[in-house]
Order: structure tokens, then sequence, then C-alpha cells
């Protein structure tokens, strides 16, 4: 898979992920796409890393589920790190 399909990918995950977790996150739709992206990314290089996942197919259930998860992952992570500087 491209880079560009991945960036797709990292972005619709990126969506995903914002539907799926609660409440309201910081930065918005801009800062929540672009985690997505850095999400899908992490997702994809840890299911390699720890699970020999092979990422070559677009459509592949897979793929989605790592990128999606990654997304929630580092969407999860920035909201904490957001969630104590706006508390002091």
């Amino acid at each position: 898979m491209g880079f560009f399909s991945f960036l797709l990918l990292g972005l619709i995950a990126g969506a995903i992920a914002k539907l799926i977790i609660p409440g309201k996150q910081a930065g918005g739709w801009f800062i929540t796409l672009l985690l997505g992206v850095v999400g899908a990314f992490v997702g994809g290089w840890l299911g390699g890393l720890l699970f020999d996942a092979n990422l070559q197919e677009f459509f592949s259930l897979q793929t989605w589920l790592l990128a999606i998860g990654g997304s929630l992952v580092v969407l999860l992570i920035y909201g904490l790190i957001t969630g104590r500087r706006s508390a002091k």
C-alpha cells in the first residue's frame, strides 16, 4: 500500500476513532485527523512488528482494525496529555 493510500486510511481511521471516543476531545477535527494519520502509522508499524501483519491491501479488515486501533491509542494519549495541561 502506498503512502497516499495510508494517508487516506489514517484520515478515515482518525474520524472513526473520534466517533468512538466519547466526550469532547481537545484540538478539533483537524488535529484529530492528523493524530489519526499518526495513529494509523503507529498501528501499522506495531501490527507489522508484533503480529507480522500484512498491510499491503487497502480494503483488508486487518489493515483497518490496526489503523483504527492505533488512532484510538494516539487520541487517548493526546487526550491525557492535553487534559493534564488544561487542568493546571
